[in-house]
């Protein structure tokens, strides 16, 4: 029999600015939607664990908030949140727009990577299918001085250009170690936490700029009935009544599209049919209050 090795695992932060996909980049390679996709920055707001698992080895990959100039108690908390996972990790993978000069925030990241010591720090830059194929190389040609990268992958996220090509070399740094997960498993997170994103995720789509990043999501209750039927009861918090009448609609007809989108995601997650009911509450401030963060799921013991 041929001996394959011992098995290898590891933990590979990834960070960058709001809104490069690194959420996509996560959903591709676990096979699951896991993480929340939208075009609206800062999205994402805890790190999410995804799981990706062979024979060979596992990779826990950690998709942190994206790093910015924070505003509000929630912000630090995104930031830190982030910056903290580079502590903990084998590998990181820094990912940039292909499609966007580099800048600022960019320049911000880099200078914390550079705290990192004895780490592999990869380049990523994504959304290679945006450009056209003669601008990647200036792109990679605007980072290469920066830091001294272990490797440099231009990708495609939503196509998977290059991603295999990036989890086998990713491989290579993981040490020998156990399989902390099942091979089935994708994600550390509990279902009611991504429940709760999803729904989040069609309120950020389909109001898009008019309720921005003050919307929070509360898993009320959540059960089966005997016909396997999940009773899904989620309140919306907004930190202004006008936002709330915005998400509501004429007639409550946006609160019933964001039901319908958020449910189907929900029972494909879940492999059941689901009947969902959504309330919108005001929670004036919430962001800017520990006490009420706490509540919604952004402790600090997460960083």
């Amino acid at each position: 029999m041929e001996d394959k090795g011992a098995f290898r695992s590891g933990f590979i932060a990834i960070v960058g600015r709001p809104n490069v996909g690194k959420s996509t980049f996560l959903n591709y390679v676990v096979g699951e939607k896991i993480a929340i996709m939208s075009d609206v920055p800062q999205t994402t707001r805890n790190k999410i664990q995804g799981i990706y698992t062979t024979d060979q080895e596992q990779i826990v990959f950690i998709d942190t908030p994206g790093i910015h100039k924070a505003h509000n108690k929630l912000g630090d908390y995104m930031v830190q949140s982030a910056m903290s996972s580079l502590n903990e990790v084998d590998a990181v993978m820094f990912m940039v727009n292909a499609d966007q000069r580099r800048g600022a925030g960019d320049d911000f990241i880099i200078n914390r990577l550079k705290q990192i010591k004895d780490k592999p720090i990869y380049l990523v830059t994504n959304k290679i299918d945006l450009i056209h194929p003669d601008q990647v190389f200036e792109v990679v040609e605007s980072y290469k001085d920066a830091l001294d990268w272990k490797e440099v992958f231009p990708i495609s996220a939503t196509q998977g250009n290059n991603v295999n090509e990036l989890l086998n070399s990713l491989k290579e740094e993981l040490p020998e170690g156990p399989q902390y997960y099942p091979e089935d498993q994708v994600t550390d997170h509990p279902e009611r936490f991504i429940i709760s994103e999803l729904i989040r995720e069609k309120v950020l789509q389909l109001t898009r700029q008019e309720v921005p990043h003050s919307v929070a999501v509360l898993i009320e209750s959540m059960k089966s009935d005997e016909n396997d039927l999940v009773h899904i009861q989620a309140t919306i918090i907004v930190d202004r009544p006008t936002q709330k009448g915005i998400i509501i609609g004429k007639g409550g007809k946006m609160l019933r599209e964001i039901g319908s989108r958020a449910r189907l995601d929900i029972e494909h997650l879940l492999g059941n049919r689901v009947y969902l009911e959504l309330w919108v509450k005001v929670s004036e401030g919430w962001r800017d209050k520990q006490g009420m963060l706490q509540s919604y799921g952004y402790r600090k013991d997460d960083y």
